[in-house]
């Protein structure tokens, strides 16, 4: 009988609605809990909803209840100009997440972070997602899954203008990314969703890191 329960957040963005399909439909997980800033407008028996954020979560912590917990938070530098809000958003809402998560009994993590995170490095958003990284291996869960991108492909809701045309060129360029290069590679939302499912069914080792490659072997 299954009974294993999955908590996602994010679940409202691009690769965390594809996530939330995918969870929602897997036998496996007998519920899947979201914590959201405002209600979905979907209904399933398997789906709890919990609204919250990084400042409300605390008080949301006998509910983040979860086998594994799935993590595809993330904004851009345009949504939010501020780097100490973008901070909170990329590296301390998730770490804190987990944390959570993993005193409540949870054993595994799956987070999204960026292709060339570098917690060393002089780049904002590459340091962001470095000690994101860092930040999430000491958290000492049995499992650490960490999903590491390129440019992040497929149709968003949003509209970016700039990104879709970032799109199309990597469509062209991709097959030219070879080697090492590979990883640069862009690759579908719904496929990194996919690669985040198929990991949850693998038994793996302690940490475990899939830049293109990785991600595109497990789909």
């Amino acid at each position: 009988m299954t009974s294993k329960k999955a908590i996602l957040f994010g679940a409202s963005g691009f690769i965390g609605s594809y996530l939330l399909e995918g969870l929602l439909n897997d036998p496996d997980y007998a519920q899947v809990t979201v914590v959201v800033r405002k209600n979905l407008d979907k209904s399933n028996p398997k789906l709890k909803v919990l609204i919250g954020d990084y400042n409300t979560l605390p008080s949301l912590r006998n509910e983040i209840i979860a086998d594994d917990v799935f993590i595809a938070l993330g904004t851009t530098r345009k949504n939010t100009p501020d780097e100490k809000v973008y901070y909170q958003v990329d590296h301390d809402y998730p770490v804190l997440a987990a944390r959570i998560a993993k005193e409540n009994g949870a054993k595994s993590v799956f987070v999204v972070t960026a292709v060339g995170s570098n917690a060393n490095s002089s780049v904002f958003y590459v340091r962001t997602k470095g000690e994101t990284e860092r930040d999430m291996i000491a958290l000492d869960m049995e499992h650490t899954h960490i999903f590491r991108p390129s440019m992040i492909m497929g149709n968003r809701q949003e509209r970016r203008p700039l990104e879709k045309s970032f799109i199309g060129l990597f469509s062209l360029i991709n097959p030219l990314l070879i080697g090492p290069a590979k990883k640069y590679r862009g690759i579908q939302a719904k496929d990194i969703a996919k690669s985040m499912l198929a990991a949850a069914k693998k038994t793996s080792g302690k940490v475990q890191v899939y830049e293109w490659e990785e991600m595109v072997g497990l789909v």
